[in-house]
Parts: structure tokens; C-alpha cells; sequence
């Protein structure tokens, strides 16, 4: 697996060229790229979360579209529309942004519930339907979708089942003092454009089946499923994560193994993929909202309360 720890190290230092201080960021994305996933990143405004999936795209030469998400945008707009042509009496397909590769689903949360859905599909299953006929994704095919936590006015806030679709969520953040010198230095000379290519797109997809064979011990795999059912026991939760969840955090856990440079996923990779991966999908109840309750701090409740199991280290032992 070094050979997949090695090129994903050089996709990290290609994108770190132009963002600065967001080492365990891009790797999270990398893992959800892995896994064949899609990112939702919530975070304020100006904080780099387009310049994170356009210096993605050029670091893996994927083809790049961005969907700015608005009230009157319809699904059309965003699967594509087929068109009369005169001149063969037939319908003619006309690919919408959405079928591209990578694609960033700017402000998510400011179309309607209806614009919403016409994603549902295509992030699941990798194909979109448009007038009865079925249309496969390119891949690899990766949505990276962004929302503001903080305005909420002319918003529409994304429902359960959307939620679900994005293996992963993530927060930039504000740069510290010396990073942000950093950003404002190299703001002279933007070297975004002068990203190239780092890895093929063969390889790519070879990586994404090599994820597949990352080892997960019987008892990682009980661990991963106990945490994920324990979400739906806690008093404080009104829905807990669904078995996606399960495989969300089983997936990524084998990505993030693989970033490390394993061959064999270990709980704490499962505890550092929990708050990612099951947060978003978790309803909390309102009075314990009212207590302050978050989802985050749910979880990572009950990443101290359900047991660690201690055989790995066997595995880890035979294969050092």
C-alpha cells in the first residue's frame, strides 16, 4: 500500500501549493475521493473551500464544472435537457454541469428542495434519468458541495435523505496568524493556475480499488457497526445514522489506512472518521438542543462509552 500512500502524498503536496495549513482537510477529501463519496464542506465565506475542489481537479487532470446553486435554478439546469432537433426529427441529449468529474455544488442550500433532488441520484447510484433514459457519470465523479452555517435567510436546509448522500463533512476553518501571511504573500502571485496534473486517471482508479482491499478485522468491522447502532439508542437522538453510515465510516476508515500507509484499518482510524462521518446524518432531539446538545458532541459521547477492541494489535503485529 505504500505505492497508494505515495501518490496521495503527492496529490496533498500539489493542492498544499495553494492552500495553506490544511494537510488533514485535503486528506479527508482525498478519503471520501477513495471511497467514491461526496464532501459536503460547511464553513464561512473566503475561507478557500473553492479553491480546495478547483486545485483538486487540476492536481487529478479531471474535467471541472461549477454549479452556482440559486432559488430559481431548476433540476434541468443541472442534469441536462433533452432537445428537439429539426433536422434529424430526433431528441438530442444536452449534458447539464453535473455530468462532469468533479464538481463543485456551490451554496448547496440556496435552490429548492425540487433543484435539490435532481443530485440524489447521480451522488448515490453515479447516473442521472432525464426523460425515461438513464445517462452513466464519468469517473472518477466526486461533489463537493458548500453551505454557509451561519445565514440561513432565503435558505432551503437540505433534508435527511440528502444528508445522507455525503459520506463526509468537513470544516476549513480560519487560518492561524502565520498561515494566513502565508495566503495574503502568495495572493501576488496566485499559483492556482499553474497546478498540473500529479496523478493519471488510471491511477486514480486503481487507488480506489486498492481501498477495497485495505484489511478490517472482524472486530473492527463489530466496533464500526456497535457505534453506529449505539447513535440510534442515545437518549438524546431522534434519528440515528442509517446503515450508510455504517459504510460510510467502514469505507473511509480503509481510505484513511491507506493515507497512513497500512495495510489494515485500527479503531483509532474509526474514531478519527466517527465525527466526519456520522454527525451529519444524526437528529437531535429539541430539548436537547435547548441543553446545548450538538450532534458532534453526541458522538464523540459515545466514542468514550462503546468498548475499543484490543485484537488488532495481533494483526498489526504479523503484518509490522
Amino acid at each position: 500500500m505504500l505505492q497508494g500512500q505515495e501518490a496521495l502524498n503527492r496529490i496533498t503536496t500539489n493542492i498544499e501549493k495553494v492552500m495553506v495549513g490544511k494537510r488533514r482537510e485535503i486528506q479527508y477529501v482525498l478519503v471520501a475521493l477513495m471511497c467514491q463519496g461526496h464532501v459536503l464542506l460547511e464553513d464561512v465565506p473566503g475561507v478557500g473551500k473553492t479553491t480546495l475542489v478547483r486545485a483538486l481537479a487540476r492536481s487529478l487532470g479531471c474535467e471541472f464544472r461549477r454549479i452556482q446553486f440559486t432559488p430559481d435554478l431548476l433540476p434541468s439546469d443541472v442534469t441536462g435537457v433533452s432537445v428537439f432537433n429539426q433536422r434529424t426529427s430526433e431528441f438530442e441529449f444536452r449534458p447539464g454541469p453535473i455530468m462532469s468529474q468533479v464538481v463543485l455544488a456551490d451554496e448547496i442550500n440556496r435552490t429548492s428542495p425540487k433543484t435539490q433532488s435532481a443530485l440524489l441520484e447521480c451522488m448515490e447510484e453515479g447516473q442521472i434519468t432525464v426523460d425515461g433514459v438513464t445517462h452513466k457519470m464519468s469517473r472518477p465523479f466526486l461533489v463537493l458541495a458548500t453551505q454557509n452555517p451561519i445565514e440561513y435567510e432565503g435558505t432551503f436546509p437540505l433534508p435527511e435523505a440528502q444528508l445522507d448522500r455525503f459520506v463526509l463533512r468537513l470544516r476549513l476553518g480560519y487560518p492561524t496568524f502565520e498561515e494566513e501571511r502565508m495566503v495574503v504573500e502568495r495572493a501576488k502571485q496566485p499559483p492556482l493556475e499553474e497546478l498540473s496534473q500529479v496523478v493519471s486517471t488510471a491511477d486514480l482508479l486503481e487507488l480506489q480499488r486498492m481501498v477495497k482491499e485495505i484489511h478490517v478485522d472482524d472486530s473492527v468491522t463489530d466496533y464500526i457497526v456497535h457505534l453506529v447502532q449505539a447513535t440510534r439508542e442515545h437518549r438524546d437522538v431522534y434519528l440515528g445514522a442509517s446503515p450508510r453510515g455504517s459504510i460510510a465510516l467502514y469505507r473511509t476508515s480503509q481510505a484513511l489506512a491507506m493515507i497512513r500507509g497500512r495495510e489494515y484499518v485500527t479503531p483509532d482510524d474509526v474514531k478519527e472518521m466517527a465525527l466526519l462521518t456520522l454527525a451529519h446524518r444524526l437528529i437531535v432531539k429539541p430539548e436537547a438542543q435547548l441543553r446545548g446538545a450538538g450532534a458532534e458532541q453526541l458522538v464523540a459521547e459515545l466514542l468514550t462509552q462503546v468498548k475499543v477492541p484490543a485484537g488488532v494489535k495481533q494483526y498489526a503485529a504479523k503484518h509490522a
